[in-house]
């Protein structure tokens, strides 16, 4: 049986998207994700994620995700915004989105190849940056740098991934941080399932933008975020270390479209 997929990027945070409204893909078959995100022996990609039917008649559609792994995972912001793009490819959506992932409901809009994505509330009270530490959809740890650039990331951040620290919550995201103007940070991130760095993570980027807000690095509420694959911004409001009304934007592309046998 051969199964469609599409090809898609958020700053080069790369996913598999399939279309399983008519339940095509059997999520059981863990080695068959793998297989199909290896970088030398499948199409490649830092996850996959299928578009199936909500089960809330007010939703669009739902998102079920999984690393490169082949393990369903946490939210991911990037693959959200891509799948958004994929559900207006579809024609199922237009230029707004309401639908559910594994963390709850999300919104999203979308014009031209920008995609915000509201993400879910986050409290940070009394975090410092001697312990950062933030779930947004997914956990994130994050350390600042002087130099990003010069971090071993898959080094350094599989050890602290790895650490006894995390060892009960399954192990951490961790996003090396650097600041280069009063609004805007560079993030490098390790990702947990990929068990590597990723040109941009997402959930990542949104916990750095709140975290820098939340110690005093940065009064601003709209966050400029540098990745090596790409720029994004993060908006919220902050109600004394509680975080509402957050949007993660940033650009998607479509790679290409293609089969795999199943």
């Amino acid at each position: 049986m051969n199964i469609p997929f599409y090809k898609f990027h958020g700053t080069g945070n790369d996913f598999i998207m399939v279309d399983n409204r008519n339940d095509v893909f059997s999520k059981n078959n863990t080695n068959l994700v793998h297989e199909l995100c290896h970088r030398r022996f499948g199409i490649g990609a830092d996850g996959l994620i299928l578009l199936e039917n909500s089960e809330i008649a007010s939703e669009d559609f739902k998102m079920v995700y999984y690393n490169s792994d082949g393990n369903q995972s946490s939210m991911c912001g990037n693959g959200g915004r891509c799948l958004v793009a994929f559900a207006n490819l579809l024609g199922i959506i237009d230029k707004k989105a309401s639908f559910n992932a594994i963390d709850g409901h999300h919104e999203a809009t979308i014009d031209g190849d920008i995609v915000s994505l509201k993400m879910q509330d986050v409290l940070a009270k009394g975090i410092n940056e001697d312990e950062l530490f933030l779930d947004t959809g997914s956990p994130h740890h994050i350390l600042f740098s002087d130099e990003v650039g010069d971090i071993n990331v898959k080094r350094d951040g599989a050890a602290i991934r790895y650490s006894e620290k995390y060892e009960s919550c399954g192990g951490t995201n961790v996003n090396f941080v650097q600041q280069t103007d009063k609004d805007t940070f560079l993030v490098r991130t390790y990702e947990r399932g990929v068990e590597d760095e990723t040109y941009s993570c997402g959930t990542g980027v949104t916990a750095v933008a709140l975290a820098v807000n939340a110690i005093g690095k940065t009064d601003a509420s709209l966050i400029h975020l540098e990745t090596p694959g790409g720029k994004l911004q993060v908006s919220f409001e902050n109600e004394n270390g509680a975080y509402h009304n957050i949007w993660l934007t940033g650009p998607t592309a479509k790679v290409f479209k293609g089969e795999f046998e199943c």
